[in-house]
C-alpha cells in the first residue's frame, strides 16, 4: 500500500476545536514524557465532520499506566458527551501488528489523520495488501448480515433504520474507497468512492439515494416511507462491493476455516 502524508490540521467547529484542545492538553499533562503522539483520524482530520460524525483521536503511549489513564477520565467524559469522543490507546510497539490485524481501520487511519502532538507515529508504517483484501471481505460479510438483521428488527420504526444508517455509512464509504484503492482505481476522498463505486456496480437511482442519505447523516431523520427504501439501496451497495472484493487479490483467497 502506497504512503500517505499527514493532513494539516483541520479547521473544525468551534465546540470540537475546544473541546478536542482540552483533551490534548489533558493529556500531555497526565502522560507526560509518556505520550509519544496525539492523531487525530477519520473525517474530522479531513475538516469534513457532520453533526452525526464521531471524532476519533489515537493516544499512543510508551506503557498503559493506571494512574495516568485515572488523570484523564473526567476530561475524557465530558469530551465524550460534548463531541462524541473515540480514543484509542495504541503502545508504539503495538502499531505494526495493528497494522496488520485492523487493516481497513489503519487504512483509513493512513489516508486521514492529522497530527496534534509529538510526531508522525504512522511515517513508514504500510497496511499488508493481503490482510486488508481478507479483512475488507470479513467486513463487508459482517455489514450485509448486520444490516439485514437490522432491516428486520427496526424497520417497523423508520427512524430506527435512519439512526442506523447514520451511524454506519461512514464506516461504508470508507470500505468503498479501500476497494476502489485495492483494485488499482483510488479515489480522492470517501465521497467520491461512493459516488462512484455506486455508479460502478450499477446501482439504480444511487444519486438520490446519495442526497437522501446526506440529509439522514445530518438530521438522523428521513422523510416518510424514504428511510427504508434507501436503506434498502445501501443493502444493496455493501452486497455488491463484497461480491467485487471477492474477485481481487487471488492470493488472499486461500484462508482456513
Amino acid at each position: 500500500m502506497s504512503q500517505f502524508a499527514p493532513l494539516p490540521t483541520p479547521v473544525l467547529p468551534e465546540t470540537t476545536q475546544k473541546t478536542i484542545g482540552e483533551f490534548v492538553l489533558a493529556a500531555r499533562t497526565a502522560f507526560e514524557t509518556n505520550l509519544s503522539a496525539v492523531v487525530l483520524y477519520g473525517s474530522a482530520a479531513e475538516g469534513k465532520q457532520r453533526p452525526t460524525s464521531d471524532v476519533n483521536v489515537i493516544l499512543v503511549l510508551s506503557s498503559f499506566e493506571r494512574s495516568q489513564v485515572d488523570a484523564i477520565r473526567q476530561t475524557l467524559r465530558l469530551a465524550q458527551s460534548s463531541v462524541q469522543l473515540n480514543v484509542m490507546f495504541l503502545l508504539c510497539d503495538e502499531i505494526p501488528a495493528a497494522a496488520r490485524s485492523f487493516a481497513p481501520k489503519f487504512a483509513d487511519v493512513l489516508r486521514r489523520r492529522a497530527i496534534l502532538h509529538g510526531d508522525d507515529p504512522f511515517s513508514g508504517i504500510s497496511v499488508p495488501r493481503d490482510a486488508e483484501i481478507r479483512q475488507l471481505r470479513q467486513q463487508l460479510l459482517n455489514l450485509t448480515l448486520r444490516m439485514r438483521s437490522t432491516y428486520a428488527a427496526r424497520s417497523l420504526r423508520e427512524e430506527q433504520l435512519a439512526i442506523f444508517l447514520a451511524n454506519s455509512v461512514g464506516a461504508i464509504r470508507s470500505l468503498a474507497q479501500i476497494l476502489l484503492d485495492l483494485q488499482g482505481r483510488p479515489a480522492s476522498s470517501q465521497q467520491e468512492a461512493f459516488l462512484r463505486i455506486g455508479d460502478e456496480l450499477g446501482l439504480p437511482e444511487w444519486n438520490g439515494a446519495l442526497q437522501a442519505i446526506d440529509q439522514i447523516q445530518a438530521t438522523q431523520i428521513g422523510e416518510a416511507g424514504v428511510a427504508a427504501k434507501v436503506y434498502l439501496q445501501v443493502l444493496d451497495c455493501v452486497q455488491r462491493m463484497r461480491a467485487k472484493a471477492e474477485t481481487i487479490g487471488g492470493e488472499a483467497r486461500h484462508e482456513s476455516i
